[in-house]
């Protein structure tokens, strides 16, 4: 089992290069000319130190003066060409498995990433990534180019004598492929290992930066820099032990070079001393099996590397092939022009997240038999304690999640035939938190509408009571909002969301506690903008404040993923039920 996981995240890795095949092939070629390159300068510099002790005339030795030339100008050529395609192809690789990587990483949001921290997948997408810039040029190349060296090397000496051949083909077997499989062994589980204790320090430190504030104000600063130091700790041994197998596989390859060198030439002087072999050639064999070893030498880094670049090839497949939550329909339906809803017996359980499936003893019930209309303008509110199943409702319209029983209708079709983005274009939604990117407020406001004019932006801002605002800043519209908007305050965040929505003016607007941060005077002049935009729109106000009810069409009370009560402002509060219960409260705190 293991070995073939193995051969399919190798080939899966490999599928990668397809389109880079022509780039793959220069490469390894470049690579193999450089050192035949820097072999044939060795050989020629030897050959005329031996032949010149001689005394011949100059006319002798004006191939090898030639070849001393063009090897010596050929091989620095060679290089730096060979290192431009490589990195140019690993750069492009880079790039490729980051942007395939962040694709297959939006089906999964938000359900299936909910079980993951953020430091984590940073991790994956940068430094697991980041891991396998070794994977050609450090993986796949090495060994091709040490092949076509050892051959035409082993050729090479066998001109001068079989024996010669066989001694090179002995050495760099040991050095090729024995060092290699020995530094494979000690290296198998060092990789994974610093992998993993690399991303448990990234999540630790994202933790502790984003909380750093609580955590100095909580007085646990001690508990959380203790526990960075011993996952610092940890990864410092670990890469300590990997440095010392460096020096290792380093010292144990150069010493096997020299041996072979060693051995070829007490088995050239051999030959010469039996007249098989002129004397003159001693240097060019001996310096031919020495230089040849370039080519062995990253072999055992390559096996060094492998294990590590498994590890973080694994973790980005770990997601990859995790199973959508929701998928697509083959032949989905045009993109609905009513945007009625008709929800009929819904029920949704969440999955048993440790065996990530559901499971028939679940008690995780979001939704139970839940049945509601929404005509086209009508205006509903969802109200309810907290955990009463209000944003999973969102959560199943919005296509985040799958329902098991029931349906959710938009324009008399089921949403299982309507592609994920053809149903979110339907959609704005408000929520007390809205993720705000740090960038310009602009730039934030063209997130819901990419084509939007500038008079369009201020528009939607003055609605959302922001414009004047933003005209006093000194960069106006251009100013940068910092991460997760925190140059704002809270007001001024959740009226830049508001703006963000009233910008995509889609058909059906969800506000979900759209108004929790704001000041009474501002919340009221929102609401007012905001009713006035969902004229003849469908809107699903959720909220636990017991404000703003009166004008709404239906009020739908949830608990425990049931609608106990529903009804209009006055006759719930003439039940006597939950309703009554939570508008009492809220207003005896008031």
């Amino acid at each position: 089992m293991e070995r073939s996981q193995k051969k399919s995240t190798e080939s899966r890795l490999f599928t990668f290069l397809t389109p880079y095949f022509g780039r793959v092939v220069l490469s390894i070629l470049l690579g193999f000319a450089t050192i035949a390159s820097g072999i044939g300068l060795m050989a020629s510099a030897a050959y005329i130190i031996s032949a010149a002790a001689l005394h011949p005339s100059i006319a002798e030795l004006q191939v090898a003066i030639v070849g001393i030339r063009f090897f010596g100008l050929s091989r620095g050529v060679f290089r730096y060409l060979e290192r431009l395609v490589s990195h140019d192809l690993t750069f492009r690789l880079l790039a490729r498995w980051r942007v395939w990587f962040y694709q297959a990483l939006e089906p999964l949001t938000p359900s299936r990433l909910m079980r993951y921290h953020s430091g984590d997948l940073l991790t994956r997408v940068i430094r697991d990534i980041g891991s396998l810039e070794s994977f050609y040029v450090r993986t796949i190349a090495p060994p091709l180019v040490a092949l076509l060296v050892s051959v035409v090397s082993i050729l090479f000496l066998g001109g001068f004598g079989a024996s010669l051949a066989m001694g090179l083909l002995g050495f760099i077997i040991l050095s090729g492929i024995g060092l290699s499989l020995l530094t494979l062994f000690l290296s198998h589980r060092l990789g994974p290992e610093i992998i993993h204790s690399r991303a448990k320090l990234s999540t630790l430190l994202i933790d502790g930066i984003q909380g750093m504030a609580d955590i100095m104000t909580g007085g646990d600063a001690a508990i959380q820099i203790n526990r960075v130091r011993q996952a610092g700790e940890q990864l410092t041994r670990l890469q300590a032990r990997m440095a010392g197998l460096t020096a290792f596989q380093t010292a144990a390859g150069s010493l096997i070079a020299n041996l072979g060198m060693v051995a070829v030439l007490i088995l050239a002087i051999q030959r010469v001393n039996q007249g098989q072999l002129d004397g003159v050639f001693l240097g060019v064999v001996s310096l031919t099996a020495f230089t040849c070893f370039e080519a062995t030498l990253p072999l055992p880094p390559v096996s060094q590397n492998y294990e590590s670049n498994r590890a973080a090839a694994r973790r980005l497949y770990e997601l990859v092939d995790a199973p959508h939550p929701v998928v697509d329909p083959v032949e989905p339906l045009k993109q609905p022009e009513d945007p009625s809803l008709e929800v009929h017996n819904l029920s949704f359980r969440y999955p048993n997240w440790k065996e990530d499936e559901l499971s028939a003893d679940s008690s995780m019930f979001g939704l139970q038999d839940v049945s509601f209309s929404i005509p086209q303008g009508k205006h509903i509110a969802l109200i309810g304690p907290s955990g009463a199943g209000k944003t999973t409702l969102t959560s199943l319209l919005l296509r985040f999640w799958d329902y098991q029983q029931g349906s959710i209708c938009m324009g008399n079709h089921e949403l299982h035939h309507y592609r994920q983005d053809d149903i979110r274009n339907q959609i704005a939604i408000i929520t007390q938190n809205t993720y705000l990117f740090s960038a310009t407020i602009n730039e934030n406001l063209l997130i819901a509408q990419p084509h939007a004019t500038n008079v369009e932006i201020t528009e939607a801002a003055r609605q959302a009571q922001l414009n004047d605002f933003i005209q006093a800043l000194p960069a106006g519209y251009d100013t940068w909002i910092g991460e997760h908007g925190l140059r704002l305050s809270a007001g001024e965040r959740q009226r830049l969301a508001i703006a963000r929505a009233l910008l995509r003016n889609s058909p059906l607007l969800i506000l979900d506690e759209a108004t929790a941060n704001l000041d009474p005077a501002t919340e009221e002049a929102i609401m007012n903008s905001i009713h006035k935009l969902s004229h003849g729109r469908s809107t699903i106000t959720i909220t636990q404040r017991m404000v703003g009810l009166e004008s709404m069409d239906e009020i739908l009370v949830l608990q425990n993923g049931r609608i106990v009560e529903h009804g209009t402002h006055d006759q719930l509060l003439s039940n006597q039920g939950l309703y009554r219960r939570m508008w009492d409260i809220y207003h005896q705190i008031l």
